[in-house]
């Protein structure tokens, strides 16, 4: 079997969303199928791109520039779920990049084993968003995209700990915040299909949080460190701007984040 952070590269440059999702998966499939023998695979080292591999669609603009659309009209309905796409294709090279990028890192093989199958989720996830596009008649890549995704991996790129509070423990934990709402848009609409989906994003995307609050504790603990105060640091270090309630306080602190974490930087700073 190919290391692991050879296989994370890998993931990484490859360009097509489809594509991409089906090696992560299969990759995924073999980690686990390794663990499940008892094996202790090789991690390696990987050389990744500052930037994954993209497909030529969608456009990518500015945040600003980006279309709004209502949510209550077909075409509105239809752009959320493209953006949501865009999130997941980019959450599946954050995970694999977050292996690849700090491989060099004496870590668990617990920790390789939550972001193969985080990486694993987010892959189905994409597909999941990709048919319920299709099923309305459009595609990823039909409309533009957020340009500033990528931002928070490019800077965190030489900082794992920054890695973990911003991307899983404030990015994917926004995420908890807003997708009940997202449910309910498409509930009124009775779209049975993209209900289902985002119902399976909202269950699973939990535990993606959960492994950025305990391997980020984890961490504190191996440099005797607070990890309340670690993170206001490092989030107001590398995040743009206060955390935005409201907030969906019962599934994070599922996750393992309680209040005291995130409600102070809600304020400018």
């Amino acid at each position: 079997m190919m290391p692991l952070a050879q296989m994370a590269e890998a993931v990484l440059r490859t360009a097509d969303g489809r594509a991409k999702t089906a090696l992560s998966r299969q990759y995924a499939a073999e980690w686990q199928a390794a663990r499940d023998r008892g094996e202790t695979p090789e991690i390696g080292r990987a050389a990744p791109p500052m930037h994954p591999e993209r497909p030529e669609q969608p456009e990518l603009l500015s945040p600003r520039d980006v279309p709004r659309r209502r949510p209550g009209t077909p075409e509105g309905r239809i752009a959320l779920l493209h953006a949501v796409a865009h999130i997941e294709l980019n959450a599946v090279d954050l995970h694999w990049d977050v292996i690849a990028r700090f491989a060099h890192v004496p870590m668990p093989l617990g920790f390789y084993d939550d972001w193969v199958k985080a990486a694993d989720e987010e892959s189905k996830h994409f597909n999941l968003m990709c048919d319920c596009l299709e099923e309305l008649g459009s595609h990823y890549g039909a409309l533009p995209a957020h340009a500033g995704m990528w931002r928070a991996a490019e800077d965190t790129a030489s900082d794992f700990m920054g890695r973990l509070a911003v991307v899983p423990m404030v990015l994917e934990a926004r995420g908890l915040d807003v997708t009940p709402g997202m449910i309910e848009v498409f509930r009124k609409a009775d779209a049975a299909s993209a209900v289902a989906a985002l119902e399976t994003i909202y269950a699973e995307e939990v535990a993606h949080v959960a492994y950025g609050s305990k391997w980020f504790h984890f961490l504190c603990g191996r440099h005797d460190e607070d990890p309340k105060e670690r993170f206001h640091a490092l989030v107001r270090k590398y995040f743009h701007g206060p955390l935005k309630p409201p907030f969906n306080e019962e599934k994070r602190a599922e996750a393992g984040i309680p209040p005291d974490f995130y409600w102070p930087l809600t304020e400018e700073v």
